[in-house]
């Protein structure tokens, strides 16, 4: 590790190693390792790792403002040659903060920097093209600042690269990751929410019923307002999902967040809206709203993430996927929820989608009119109390009317 190491904290220091979730256009899975200091970020390291888990490209270095110069990206580094022991690794093409910052670095094992060996080695998993493009960059990147770039580590540094890159070329062999099929498997997406003191109390007090406080949880989200994107192959990676954002996006003072995990049942192939697939995850991309069945919830707090509710609905609950804008809302949408996805009457059709719902109408019926009459209450402002009346007097019995007036009888 670089010697400035010593500048970061041994207390409060930890790293973890994450999905990274951009299309970039490289089939390979992507992952992000993360540094933290105390609660905070202090970088990250993006990368793409080849299926067979023997080569490694890198893609983005980044130290945030207030943890440079510290040897932070050293450390991140390094973690990720002892994550991968085997693999290539590939840096890429360096910016100017990289070109420095890669001046000063110490590679931990050159021979797996695949800018320091033939392509002979490793042309099967990278394009030697492209790779000789990337190291004649870096060279100009040195030559430009004054750099020695660790010289002596970079085979057949300066030569006529093109003519080498040339004769390999051909061994390439573009690997093609598996994807995620979202008609094969229960899908899991995840949603941070900062919910009212007392409804955040309420669904995380385990002594409640576990099927009360979910479909609280969804009242107050609302049916029709399920997360658009990244819907993952497993529960746990849903959640990594929401913990990104809580680092990320930042935590609101004050405001304890939830971290909600969807479980949808598989919808049927013959209904599957556009979809953009990576290897473990997909990113419905329709603009539409999407008819969904949830099977289950979990949820945690982000102050206790090793607690976690969960409960099952049987049958499955319909609800949708929200549209990406009011206007892209479907006709079967727009007649179930309102422009808030929130259900709009006991009345409201099920989507033409879910025709297995067509036996629980009265069931479906009792449920609306308790999750309106809860939105209801909700919405309704406080009316300070009203002052006592004085005792009404009791009213005299009136008399009847007077023969020739009122209503004419026949």
């Amino acid at each position: 590790m670089a010697g400035d190491e010593a500048g970061l904290p041994e207390e409060g220091l930890s790293l973890w190693l994450t999905d990274w979730k951009i299309p970039t256009g490289i089939p390979w899975e992507g992952r992000r390792l993360v540094a933290l200091v105390g609660q905070a970020v202090g970088g990250h390291l993006d990368v793409h790792v080849h299926p067979s888990g023997q080569a490694v490209k890198v893609w983005m270095l980044e130290v945030r403002s207030g943890f440079q110069r510290r040897g932070l990206g050293s450390l991140l580094m390094d973690a990720l040659y002892a994550a991968y022991p085997t693999a290539w690794i590939d840096h890429g093409a360096r910016s100017r903060e990289g070109a420095w910052w890669w001046n000063g670095y110490r590679d931990p094992d050159p021979q797996r920097n695949i800018h320091n060996r033939p392509p002979a080695e490793w042309a099967a998993y990278f394009d030697a093209v492209e790779v000789a493009s990337d190291k004649a960059q870096n060279a100009h990147q040195n030559n430009r600042y004054g750099l020695d770039g660790h010289r002596q580590d970079v085979y057949r540094y300066g030569e006529r690269l093109e003519q080498e890159a040339d004769g390999y070329a051909r061994f390439y062999q573009p690997a093609q990751a598996a994807t995620l099929d979202p008609a094969a498997q229960q899908l899991h997406g995840a949603i941070r929410l900062f919910l009212p003191p007392g409804l955040h109390t309420y669904v995380h007090d385990h002594t409640q019923g576990a099927s009360g406080r979910a479909a609280a949880l969804l009242e107050h989200l609302g049916h029709g307002n399920l997360p658009r994107t990244y819907w993952n192959a497993t529960r746990r990676a849903a959640f990594e999902d929401a913990y990104h954002e809580e680092l990320f996006e930042g935590a609101v003072p004050g405001r304890p967040a939830t971290h909600l995990v969807f479980t949808l049942n598989p919808p049927a192939a013959d209904r599957l809206p556009a979809f953009d697939a990576l290897p473990a995850s997909v990113n419905f991309v329709a603009r539409a709203d999407i008819a969904v069945e949830v099977a289950s919830l979990a949820w945690r707090s982000a102050g206790q993430p090793a607690v976690t509710h969960t409960a099952a609905f049987t049958p499955p609950v319909t609800a949708a996927i929200e549209p990406r804008w009011p206007q892209h809302a479907s006709a079967a949408y727009r007649a179930r929820y309102d422009e808030a996805g929130f259900l709009l009457s006991p009345d409201a059709p099920q989507p033409s989608a879910e025709p297995a719902y067509a036996d629980r109408a009265e069931e479906i019926r009792a449920a609306a009119e308790r999750l309106l009459a809860a939105q209801a209450e909700r919405a309704r402002p406080e009316q300070p109390p009203a002052a006592p009346q004085p005792p009404r007097r009791p009213q005299q019995p009136s008399s009847p009317p007077a023969p020739g007036r009122g209503r004419n009888l026949r």
